[in-house]
């Protein structure tokens, strides 16, 4: 096996066959620049475009680059969570093959680790290219998973980020199959840091994540680290109590006065469609815990990966957590 690279690009590929070409010459052009030795891990996540095999050419024609073709299409968060556990690096870098994030702020990232820091955040300063619905959607989940989770994820970062490789192998131990996985790497500590950029409009293609996508992303992160959504039900329910018990003397004394809006059976009907209401939003915020539950229980692996593209060394079960060793091999 070769030996161990100093940095370890990981890029999730959806259909980018467009971005590809220029993605590739992009990084080696960074990281040539930087004379230090990498990889770059293309993760191929069930692409329909071509994009699988422009993959396996440059795989083939350079032998830093690595192929990571999925049987099928699991997702961007666990093509990154391949990414990470195949990774052979001191440090890995998590960055989008669309362009939008540029491979020349790997650089700073990779300055601000050299100085120490494990994780560098990439930090949103300005974002081109996207509507302004976009742009306020965004900027409004950040600020709420800032504000109800139990920790403080920085505002307006992405996945694009630098990992060393204690965080990496302890990553790697948390196989939960909902993943948000900028804010797992804020989960595990260590010395943390930003790095302000220009995210770039996209090069070439559409948008990977529409708003479907977007809410569900946003209903992982917050079930992943936030219990308000079941007590936000429980304050719903004490509220609903409290106001049926305060209206018991306001209706009796209206009735008594013999106010014909409080005669019949209109004021019970709206009662049992206000309380069934809350019992349902409360049975479907439990229900999406639960869910989540169910699918840790059942055990599958992760992702799979076609067996042809995958090297002696890489013949592992995903299924398995990493070992938990954190070595100390920081590039000095």
């Amino acid at each position: 096996m070769n030996a161990s690279p100093q940095i370890s690009v990981i890029a999730p590929v959806f259909n980018e066959v467009e971005s590809l070409p220029e993605f590739y010459r992009r990084v080696k052009n960074v990281l040539a620049g930087l004379d230090l030795s990498w990889e770059l891990l293309l993760v191929d996540d069930g692409s329909t475009d071509g994009s699988t095999d422009l993959i396996r050419q440059l795989a083939k024609e350079d032998g830093r680059v690595r192929a990571l073709i999925f049987a099928r299409n699991f997702g961007h968060q666990l093509a990154v969570t391949a990414g990470l556990d195949h990774c052979r690096g001191q440090a890995a870098i998590i960055i989008d093959s669309d362009l939008q994030d540029p491979p020349e702020v790997m650089a700073d990232l990779i300055a601000k680790w050299q100085e120490g820091y494990e994780v560098v955040y990439a930090m949103r300063a300005e974002r081109e290219g996207e509507s302004w619905f976009k742009l306020f959607t965004a900027s409004l989940f950040y600020r709420l998973i800032y504000r109800i989770t139990d920790v403080k994820i920085p505002l307006d970062t992405g996945d694009f980020r630098l990992l060393d490789r204690q965080v990496v192998d302890v990553l790697k131990t948390m196989r939960e199959r909902h993943r948000f996985l900028r804010g797992m790497s804020v989960w595990v500590g260590f010395r943390q840091t930003g790095v302000p950029y220009r995210r770039a409009a996209r090069f070439a293609g559409k948008t990977k994540y529409p708003l479907r996508k977007m809410v569900k992303f946003a209903s992982d992160a917050i079930t992943s680290f936030s219990y308000l959504p079941l007590q936000l039900a429980t304050y719903l329910g004490f509220a609903a109590a409290i106001l049926s018990i305060l209206a018991i003397p306001v209706v009796i004394i209206l009735r008594q006065s013999g106010m014909q809006a409080f005669l019949g059976q209109a004021t019970t009907l709206i009662a049992v469609l206000f309380l069934g209401g809350v019992q349902l939003i409360s049975l479907g915020i439990l229900g999406e815990y639960i869910g989540r539950l169910y699918d840790e229980a059942k055990g599958r692996p992760l992702y799979i990966l076609r067996k042809e593209d995958r090297s002696a060394d890489e013949n592992q079960d995903d299924l398995k957590p990493a070992k938990e060793e954190f070595p100390q091999n920081r590039l000095t």
